[in-house]
């Protein structure tokens, strides 16, 4: 009888066995450091910041993080750089980009069944919420696995739905990466369990929380502090969900302007975050590399205190003098002979820069880049403090229509109206009147110095002709009979 139930005892077992260790999450978040870790991140404080070496910069704060970067989400200009193109493994902030390709590639009510692979594919150590094969989440359900609960399974789960296989997700994301400027990185699994060839900068890494911070799910969803996965097709319990994120609201480092983020962690990457937070019109990327805990979360702090201290963000177009397109008015009519007298270029209304509260917006450097085959601008500007990017914008054409009259279209009828401007419908050369005028006037103004400066010369030329003529001798009239 023994021999009967016992193969029925080992599954049973086997079962439980699962069932204890993939219902409780492991959190690695707040995993202490060794005493030899500490005094590598100390040491990692005498390491240069090379945004402290640019000239009239603010001095920023000496963090134990092997690389870090503050980055404007707007502009992209680079307020904090530490070691930023170290490449370094990202651990689970690695989960912002499969959360950004699921949220790009699905609606949030589609539902994702959970394979075997996707179950027991990860480390069984490693961050998980306990699904089972055959458990069914919506997408939405699964966003919030990924970004509060740091769940492994649910990242490998979403990645197989999305992609068809692993394989082809992994594609996906190394394409994404490189279409959002990524020249540092490469993946290899979705959920950032540590491989020799899945890597990662700082740099790149603020490049892809910059591309996240622009979705407005992924904004929601690593911004919320608590969620409750309801019960599933499986599973008759509620599933609650804290956030790792200790910056949040409730939480224990709690930081006021925290929009959103993704915490990371395992031993061979350390402590990795990264954080977005606004404040004042202020939106700033924070990505911290290879900390010990908890100072991925002080750092940050740190960091964003920083810069929103220190620096203040100027709209181009209200400032920028040198390139400005206004011209004055020359005919006050809607029926524009010549071509119209309002200006054909702008200065993009929505370009701004990055500059020390200390410095003028005379200060920054403009670089003007121009375009040939653009249909909607001229050209680039792009500005420079110290040497260091701070922001850019563009020049426009105009874009609203403008009635521009055309002889070939005159309309006359018996009662004698005006002729009726008619919307372009050619290309039409526009003529600025003002320096038409300019031009024909400096154009007479030399013929009339050419002819002044001939009358000059000549007068000049027939008065010393004149003298130089020998007089003729005057001799008393005789007669040839005379003698």
């Amino acid at each position: 009888m023994l021999k009967c139930y016992f193969p029925k005892i080992i599954c049973i077992l086997t079962s439980l066995f699962l069932f204890f260790s993939y219902t409780t999450p492991v959190y690695a978040v707040m995993t202490a450091a060794t005493l030899t870790q500490a005094e590598e991140a100390e040491l990692r404080k005498s390491m240069p910041v090379e945004s402290n070496t640019i000239e009239g910069w603010p001095t920023g704060p000496l963090i134990g993080a092997s690389s870090a970067i503050l980055m404007d989400a707007d502009t992209g200009a680079i307020l904090y750089e530490k070691n930023v193109h170290e490449k370094l493994y990202p651990a689970s902030t690695t989960k912002l980009l499969t959360a950004l390709l699921a949220s790009e590639n699905s609606t949030m009510d589609e539902v994702v069944t959970f394979s075997k692979n996707a179950v027991f594919g990860i480390d069984r150590d490693s961050s998980h919420i306990g699904i089972d094969v055959g458990e069914q989440l919506t997408m939405e359900q699964c966003l919030y696995g990924i970004l509060l609960g740091s769940a492994n399974e649910v990242s490998y789960a979403v990645a197989e739905y999305i992609g068809g296989d692993l394989s082809a997700f992994v594609e996906m994301m190394n394409e994404r990466a490189t279409k959002i400027g990524c020249t540092e990185t490469h993946f290899v699994n979705a959920n950032g369990l540590p491989d020799p060839d899945h890597y990662t900068t700082a740099y790149d890494l603020a490049l892809i929380a910059r591309e996240c911070y622009k979705n407005e799910i992924i904004s929601k969803i690593s911004g919320t502090t608590y969620y409750t996965i309801a019960p599933t097709n499986i599973q008759t319990e509620e599933r609650p969900l804290t956030n790792h994120h200790l910056l949040l609201p409730k939480l224990k480092y709690a930081y006021d302007y925290v929009i959103g983020g993704k915490t990371g962690y395992t031993d061979e990457a350390r402590q990795t975050l990264v954080t977005c937070a606004e404040k004042d019109g202020l939106r700033l990327i924070c990505v911290i590399m290879k900390e010990e805990s908890p100072n991925q979360f002080l750092d940050t702090v740190m960091l964003f205190d920083y810069g929103f201290n220190n620096f203040q963000k100027l709209n181009i177009a209200d400032n920028e003098k040198n390139y400005s397109m206004d011209t004055s008015n020359f005919f006050d009519t809607n029926v524009d002979i010549l071509g119209s007298s309002k200006s054909l270029l702008t200065i993009h209304p929505t370009g701004d820069v990055l500059l020390p509260k200390t410095a003028l917006f005379t200060d920054a450097v403009a670089e003007i880049n121009y375009l040939s085959n653009n249909s909607d601008s001229v050209a680039t500007l792009k500005y420079y403090y110290g040497g260091s990017y701070v922001g850019e914008t563009t020049v426009d054409y105009i874009s609203d229509k403008t009635s521009v009259f055309e002889f070939s279209k005159i309309v006359t009828d018996t009662d004698k109206t005006e002729p009726v401007p008619v919307e372009k419908e050619t290309e039409t050369i526009f003529i600025n009147v003002k320096i038409v005028f300019i031009i024909i006037l400096s154009i007479m103004g030399l013929i009339l110095i050419l002819f002044v400066i001939r009358a000059i010369l000549n007068n000049i030329y027939f008065s010393k002709k004149h003298r130089r003529k020998p007089k003729r001798r005057k001799y008393p009239y005789t007669s040839r009979y005379d003698n």
